[in-house]
């Protein structure tokens, strides 16, 4: 029984600030270590729930947040930047599910810490076959096409709302609960991280005894929709082969979704040279 978990920053214990999970601010070596705790929570309830193996993809920023020296000596970490599958780096290897710590809500929530889609200074909106598209819907289709399910997913309580709207039944771990984009009522790291390693266990129990939620399996062909931020941001990115400038907007069509997700990234990174 082999489980991910793909790990973020801003949906992380104790987060409401950029300066929190920004590595160029003295506050980011703290809250490093609070990931790593929140990590290490989630690894400790997937054994204790009956995983046989545990990897954990660092999917925030560059990738290097979660502190080896400090991490579960069970599991092994993915880190570094770029990476083919990224936020769920590793997920190819035939794993049975997925479980997201720390992740946020997409962009244009409402109580919603930090919410954004990728990056806020880019992306306005992401919609997929029509359907509007954040991160936590981003990556469970990718891990869908994998045939692995999200089983779990910790953060606040907007975070957790949208994976349930989106995934069906997953556990959830509210470990904040957000009044704004950068304020919330917090719970100390002792709380919320046994919360975490409970839903984390009951998670892949249930996956054990057949009642996890369904793979996200997205409906082929794909269509993606980016909102650019900026006309230029569009401009630059309609370089991307394939793609078709509407507006402010970058159309893309893909036979499937790590050819999307590839696509995806590199648009970003074309909107910001």
């Amino acid at each position: 029984m082999k489980i991910l978990i793909a790990a973020d920053m801003e949906g992380i214990t104790g987060v409401v600030s950029w300066d929190q999970v920004k590595p160029n601010h003295a506050e980011y070596p703290r809250f490093r270590r609070l990931m790593t705790g929140d990590v290490n929570a989630a690894i400790r309830g997937a054994f204790d729930g009956g995983a046989s193996e545990v990897i954990v993809s660092d999917g925030h920023n560059m990738g290097r947040n979660i502190l080896i020296e400090e991490l579960d000596p069970r599991a092994r970490l993915n880190s570094g930047s770029p990476s083919p599958l990224s936020m769920v780096q590793g997920v190819d290897t035939g794993v049975n599910g997925v479980i997201f710590v720390g992740y946020h809500a997409r962009i244009g929530s409402q109580n919603a810490i930090l919410e954004h889609t990728w990056s806020d200074e880019r992306v306005a909106n992401l919609l997929i076959n029509g359907q509007p598209f954040g991160e936590i819907g981003l990556n469970a289709a990718v891990s869908g096409h994998f045939g692995a399910p999200v089983l779990m997913i910790s953060g606040d309580q907007t975070a957790c709302a949208e994976a349930t709207a989106m995934l069906g039944a997953v556990e959830t771990a509210i470990v904040k609960t957000a009044s704004g984009r950068m304020a919330a009522e917090l719970l100390p790291p002792a709380v919320s991280q046994e919360k975490i390693q409970a839903a984390a266990k009951k998670a892949v129990q249930r996956l054990i005894n057949g009642q996890a939620p369904e793979p996200l399996r997205v409906q082929t062909p794909i269509t993606m929709t980016i909102d650019f931020v900026q006309s230029e941001m569009a401009d630059k990115a309609a370089l991307l082969p394939g793609a078709r400038r509407v507006d402010r907007r970058l159309e893309y069509r893909a036979a499937d979704m790590v050819t999307l997700y590839a696509a995806f990234r590199t648009a970003l990174a074309l909107a910001r040279g």
